[in-house]
């Protein structure tokens, strides 16, 4: 124990790490288990996260376009979340002939920390293995902690942390677009723990002004996954009306029938621009004898 305290003391990516420890744990998102010691910081305006200039978005091939041309190809990615998205999307869209969904996300993953996972990376040889049209994004359960950039790390929620975030955002969705993909971007749901809700919202502010600025449809669900209060509530109605178990007991993640129901609208939405939503037209009658 002494010998691996003090290697990590003596390295600075040890010393990074003891500032803002990864937890793993399993099939859980690390992200019930935030460091200790830190307040959760306010939300600020999303304009203040914008980082500098970048080129011109290349314009991807639209879904309509893309299905007439062959079957349309669905990849969902991010973490744990993003697993039970990908299980509601795929009942979903399942009675789609022409429509496939993948599943390209991993638990324990996010955009912090590329020391573990480099998401960039993976995403590209994923991209290599397996063409997609579309993907459906949910990230960032595990995103509350320090983002090691440039040399320098930022604590989560500062200035610093907000632009190198929207930096990796930034860079996920050009490299998405540069392979002719569509991209979709679902936020994060309402939390159980205030303190909790308060960082998944900081990160919901960020990702929510990058796509606004980069022209990607973003899928809000803390509406969805709210009581009538705005507040976190475990059973929500069903279509029916009937009061169901949304979420799952660590208050972060959904059951199915929570999962299904934030699917729905991200379902609706690649219905929509694919077109096919829209009613087929009717047979022509019969001639009479």
């Amino acid at each position: 124990m002494v010998g691996v305290v003090a290697g990590l003391a003596l390295t600075p990516d040890g010393r990074a790490w003891m500032r803002e420890p990864t937890l793993l744990l399993g099939e859980r998102a690390a992200a019930s288990a935030p460091p200790a010691d830190a307040a959760a910081p306010a939300a600020t305006a999303p304009a203040a996260v914008a980082p500098a200039a970048r080129p011109m978005a290349p314009a991807v091939t639209p879904l309509a376009a893309r299905l007439a041309q062959g079957p349309l190809r669905i990849g969902v990615f991010g973490d744990s979340m993003a697993d039970g998205l990908y299980a509601g999307l795929y009942r979903d869209l399942r009675g789609e002939p022409d429509v496939t969904v993948a599943k390209f996300s991993e638990v324990s993953t996010g955009l912090s920390r590329y020391d573990y996972v480099n998401i960039q990376e993976k995403t590209r040889r994923q991209l290599d293995e397996q063409p997609i049209d579309a993907a459906v994004i949910l990230f960032g359960t595990n995103d509350a902690q320090g983002i090691e950039m440039d040399g320098q790390v930022h604590p989560f929620g500062g200035e610093g942390w907000k632009a190198a975030y929207a930096r990796r955002i930034d860079d996920l969705v050009a490299l998405l677009r540069s392979r002719d993909v569509a991209v979709y971007w679902v936020g994060l749901p309402r939390m159980k723990g205030d303190r909790f809700d308060g960082r998944m919202a900081l990160i919901n502010g960020v990702v929510e002004a990058r796509m606004r600025a980069l022209g990607v449809p973003y899928i809000e669900t803390v509406s969805l996954t709210s009581g009538e209060d705005g507040g976190y509530e475990a059973y929500l109605p069903n279509d029916a009306g009937r009061r169901v178990l949304m979420r799952a007991n660590d208050g972060i993640h959904m059951s199915m029938a929570g999962y299904l129901r934030i699917s729905a609208p991200v379902a609706a939405r690649l219905k929509r621009d694919a077109g096919l939503d829209r009613a087929a037209p009717a047979a022509a009658a019969s001639p009479a004898a």
